[in-house]
């Protein structure tokens, strides 16, 4: 049974493999800047990195922002990214146990909204935020990216 919960210092290293899963090809980080990053998430506390623990390995994860907010009554939003599952423990729960954790999270800090985007363009991760609750057709999502 996996246990979900908030991410510590130590998951660092568990936590850089899982993301493997996450894009295969993006560049490993250097450790130094592996470990700056990390440094930095865990003293935010805007930002809260949620991971599903099953003997002893980290097998699903997702970040959580929570955003102050001067809109909606001053009440925050939430950004939920990087939500991935090992590729061998896929199709048990786990990426829906550290999503729905997000969820109740960010409901609890009192979010007038929770937003969550994907790369993806698989029916099957589509439908998978689907089932969690969240909708195609709420908002439009626009980026730039450094070329």
């Amino acid at each position: 049974m996996a246990i979900v919960r908030a991410a510590c210092a130590e998951d660092l290293p568990g936590l850089l493999a899982l993301l493997r899963h996450l894009s295969p090809a993006d560049p490993t980080p250097a450790p130094a800047a592996a470990e700056a990053a990390w440094a930095a998430l865990l003293a935010s506390e805007l930002i809260h990195i949620l991971v599903a623990e099953q003997a002893g390995a980290l097998v699903a994860s997702c970040t959580l922002v929570i955003v102050p907010n001067l809109t909606r009554g001053a009440r925050p939003y939430a950004l939920i990214e990087n939500v991935v599952t090992h590729e061998a423990h896929r199709r048990q729960g786990l990426g829906r146990a550290v999503l729905d954790a997000a969820v109740a999270q960010a409901r609890a800090a009192g979010c007038y909204r929770i937003g969550l985007a994907t790369g993806s363009r698989q029916e099957s991760t589509l439908r998978f935020y689907e089932s969690a609750g969240f909708t195609r057709d709420a908002k439009t999502w626009f980026e730039i990216r450094p070329t």
